[in-house]
């Protein structure tokens, strides 16, 4: 009986699991790094596995940049499918010949490497067709590249990859954008060889609402693999042999990219570059009910408000966790309110009820605006009965949409006023701006509950508002 050595074990896995392909590929194209596995390149490898036996056909990848999304898809995968079955054609675009190009000759590099052809020696290829742009098995499989835009004339695959489409610097050109997509739908997509069994395989970032990813996934039809950088609620990811779960406010893969470089990376893409490319979540610049321009920006909170202000949005059963509940806190002055703190969290009645009493603590509210519904009556009762806290009872008329569509001349009229940056404020935009349409609108629910409550208390509370620049403050040492 024969056993085999550590080689020979080796490649056989090789062969096998396109996952160990991946980082034997890494090795090859870039052999002065490190390589660093995570489980998300398992994850690509069994997606890629999926379409490279048609049980997947059309799958679109969303993932940050420089998380070998390239490499996995572009480079291993072609060489790893081309290694089985000889005869397999790939096309393969990116949005620039430079990008294309890379990647055609690092998947050649792979394919023309000692340790490739003892994995897969029965590939051989057509020496007078191998090229930059282009290489062709002697079984009349290739690999071609092209370009965003390029016509590829005369040329087809059983395999199409669309790798970055967009480019980073035009995404939010209308104009590009729209060439993108006309070049997909009327262009690439005429080249596949058999429309009914052939693949079809996008892996970008996030650059626009309305960009490739969003204008196929729109279309309906696609497998749809989402990594964000950083977990925004409790994931279950159950697909081939990956179990996987993460849990709201997971890294993608801390010990390449940790907090302190997510931080830097947030500060420098800013909130709406940060939630497309890394979160994949692009947030519409417009669109929503709330511009963007109407909102303006602060980096220090005024010293001397006239008054703090807690809204709270509450939701929780008794016996189970159910959505999240929400807390804003505002700053007001004569001309403006200035957002100061979201606190956001799926918590049970006590922890709740506890938070209520820590906020307060910290922020020293001069009201605290609880909505008097199932879930906030009985907290209106229990922090009036047990503490001197300033409780006031909201009770909500109409819906929330008529409730957000009332307070939206405050912010463009610019008196509504958020932070530079915080920690929760990626989150807080997003929904802000995608509303109504946002999956979540407890943030929007507490902000427009603040709004309305204030608006109508200004006369009571003993002054007016001021017409004019700057401000004028009543009240010195509310902080």
């Amino acid at each position: 009986m024969h056993v085999p050595n550590k080689a020979q074990f080796y490649e056989a896995m090789l062969r096998d699991d396109l996952s160990s392909f991946i980082q034997r590929t890494f090795a090859t194209v870039d052999p002065g790094a490190q390589y660093l596995h995570n489980w998300h390149v398992d994850l690509i490898a069994e997606y890629l596995k999926a379409c490279t036996d048609r049980d997947i056909k059309r799958l679109i990848i969303n993932i940050p940049p420089r998380y070998l999304k390239s490499i996995a898809v572009s480079v291993a995968w072609p060489a790893w499918v081309l290694g089985h079955a000889p005869s397999s054609t790939f096309l393969a675009s990116s949005y620039s010949d430079k990008l294309a190009l890379k990647h055609s000759v690092d998947c050649r590099l792979v394919v023309q490497s000692a340790w490739y052809r003892k994995v897969f020696p029965q590939i051989q290829l057509v020496r007078d067709q191998n090229e930059k742009s282009k290489f062709v098995t002697t079984a009349r499989g290739h690999r071609i590249a092209t370009s965003t835009g390029g016509t590829a004339t005369g040329e087809g695959g059983d395999f199409l990859i669309v790798d970055d489409p967009h480019n980073p610097r035009q995404a939010e050109s209308p104009t590009e954008r729209e060439k993108t997509l006309e070049w997909f739908d009327q262009t690439f997509y005429s080249r596949l060889n058999d429309k009914k069994n052939g693949v079809i395989v996008v892996v970008m970032q996030r650059l626009h609402e309305k960009d490739l990813s969003g204008h196929l996934l729109a279309q309906g039809g696609w497998e749809h693999v989402k990594i964000p950088a950083i977990a925004d609620s409790r994931t279950m990811i159950d697909f081939g042999r990956i179990r996987k779960t993460r849990s709201p406010g997971e890294l993608l893969h801390p010990e390449r990219e940790g907090k302190p470089e997510i931080a830097k990376t947030q500060t420098a893409l800013g909130t709406y570059g940060f939630s497309g490319q890394y979160q994949q979540e692009p947030v519409p610049a417009e669109g929503g009910m709330i511009k963007k321009p109407w909102v303006h920006r602060y980096k220090t909170p005024p010293a001397h408000p006239v008054r703090i202000v807690q809204s709270w949005d509450t939701a929780y059963k008794p016996n189970q966790i159910n959505d999240p509940s929400v807390c804003t806190t505002w700053a007001e002055t004569q001309l403006a309110y200035y957002l100061l703190e979201v606190w956001r969290d799926r918590v049970e009645y006590p922890r709740l009820k506890s938070a209520v009493k820590s906020l307060a603590e910290k922020w020293h509210p001069n009201a605290i605006l609880i909505e008097d519904k199932a879930s906030g009556q009985s907290l209106i009762q229990e922090l009036k009965a047990s503490t001197p806290l300033p409780i006031i009872a909201i009770t909500p008329e109409q819906d929330k949409l008529t409730r957000m569509s009332a307070q939206s001349a405050q912010f463009e009229a610019g008196k509504v006023f958020i932070p530079d940056s915080a920690a929760w404020l990626l989150d807080f935009e997003k929904e802000l701006f995608t509303f109504p349409l946002a999956e979540h609108d407890d943030q929007i629910d507490s902000t427009s509950q603040f709004l309305g409550w204030v608006s109508n208390q200004q006369q009571s509370y003993g002054y007016s508002p001021v017409k004019g620049d700057g401000h004028r403050f009543k009240r010195q040492g509310a902080w």
